[in-house]
């Protein structure tokens, strides 16, 4: 007579990952960041500041740059609400808004520039901020000037041309560019009156109309 195996049973000593905890982890990485920075940041501090013991980081990521990593990774993965207003200078001024409330964040104030330096010295960190910080913001771009392709407000692109869109990468350029440069490069926070007009700007030039 045969018998039929038993099914396994996990170890007894396996260990569970609860989910709020690794959530604090990621919330307690950037909160060290804006304060340490990245070459300062300790896995110790940051189990501290969660509230666990760095064991409960280690059996996540087996490294400081593993943790930022994922963190980083994880803020990309959220999808913000791609606008609709029916109009191109519409979409582009709440972009705009959106992006700039972002930027004004203390954390993002902070945490970008001194990653942007660390990505100069270490290429998985570059790649992570290359995905967290443009790809995301390309297919909402993308999907922007794409239904104002679909409204006629901009030309469609050309087949040989590859584009998702007309101008999505300049788009972005041009979208993120000026705001970074006032508001992290030169600690200006932006008025109303000049996402107005940088609006106009962005749409006038990509309509050919600058």
């Amino acid at each position: 007579m045969t018998t039929q195996p038993r099914p396994r049973r996990a170890p007894s000593g396996a260990a569970v990952l609860r989910e709020d905890i690794t959530d604090s982890l990621r919330a307690a990485v950037f909160e060290e960041l804006a304060v340490s920075g990245y070459g300062r940041l300790s896995v110790e501090a940051v189990a501290r500041r969660a509230g666990v013991g760095k064991t409960a980081v280690y059996r996540r990521w087996p490294s400081k740059l593993e943790l930022v990593i994922d963190a980083v990774s994880a803020v990309a993965s959220l999808r913000i609400p791609v606008p609709d207003t029916g109009s191109l200078l519409g979409d582009v001024r709440i972009l705009l808004k959106i992006l700039s409330r972002a930027l004004r964040h203390p954390l993002a104030a902070q945490i970008v520039p001194d990653l942007l330096a660390e990505a100069a010295r270490n290429p998985e960190i570059a790649q992570t901020l290359e995905k967290a910080l443009r790809d995301t913001q390309r297919d909402i771009t993308s999907q922007v000037f794409g239904r104002a392709v679909e409204r006629g407000e901009l030309p469609a692109a050309e087949p040989a041309d590859g584009a998702d869109a007309p101008g999505a990468d300049l788009a972005l350029d041009l979208l993120t560019g000026p705001l970074y440069w006032r508001m992290t490069v030169l600690r200006a926070a932006p008025t109303p009156a000049y996402l107005d007009e940088l609006a106009a700007t962005v749409v006038a030039t990509l309509t050919g109309r600058a």
